[in-house]
């Protein structure tokens, strides 16, 4: 899938749907929050949260006192019902419309979050695309976050197949300058009561 095609998908869906009409929504991402602050030196860190969408990771980080808060997202829709529904605190954020594959940063973080986007590039040179784009937006010592569908999760999820991973094959597919700090199973219980079981890890990013 192209990267408009990509952009064209996802506006749709959050032009469509409401926040708990979703499939990943989660009121309180308790276990996003658990790995982040398991960084030494939160909340004094700057974090960016990758394909974010209208995730209410960034209202608890803003909340927490982060000193730096990003989302990046392809779809302007998603990113915009974000804003609204922080309303003044919007303005503590940093708004990044733009597909990771294809995203130039322009600064470093210390920790880059990323729950369920990872596991939609199916290709291979996307999935390099966005590795040799985290080695860059992360600065050595930095933390790279990814919760994806394990093994036996879901074979696609809004209409759309996607990879699934063990920790094992995760850290494969990462490759170089990256260390597994830990792995969590999880399961997360959609809106209408079903399960998926997604696998969580946290790398180090190392020279």
């Amino acid at each position: 899938m192209s990267v408009v095609d990509r952009q064209k998908h996802w506006n749709e869906v959050y032009r469509t749907k409401g926040d708990s009409e979703t499939s990943w929504f989660e009121a309180a991402p308790a276990l996003s929050l658990a790995l982040i602050e398991a960084v030494d030196g939160a909340p004094n860190l700057w974090v960016i949260d990758v394909g974010g969408g209208t995730s209410h990771l960034v209202d608890e980080l803003v909340t927490r006192g982060f000193d730096g808060v990003a989302v990046l997202d392809l779809s302007e829709a998603a990113l915009a019902a974000a804003k609204k529904r922080l309303g003044d605190r919007a303005a503590h954020v940093e708004w990044i419309a733009a597909d990771v594959t294809t995203w130039e940063p322009e600064q470093q973080f210390d920790i880059w979050h990323d729950r369920a986007a990872f596991h939609f590039l199916t290709e291979a040179p996307d999935r390099a695309a966005y590795v040799a784009i985290a080695r860059r937006a992360l600065r050595i010592g930095g933390h790279l976050i990814i919760g994806a569908f394990a093994l036996d999760g879901p074979e696609k999820c809004s209409g759309l197949p996607v990879m699934r991973y063990s920790a094992e094959r995760l850290a494969k597919t990462i490759g170089s300058g990256f260390r597994l700090v830990e792995s969590r199973d999880y399961v997360h219980w959609t809106p209408w009561g079903d399960s998926q079981h997604f696998v969580f890890c946290r790398f180090e990013r190392i020279a």
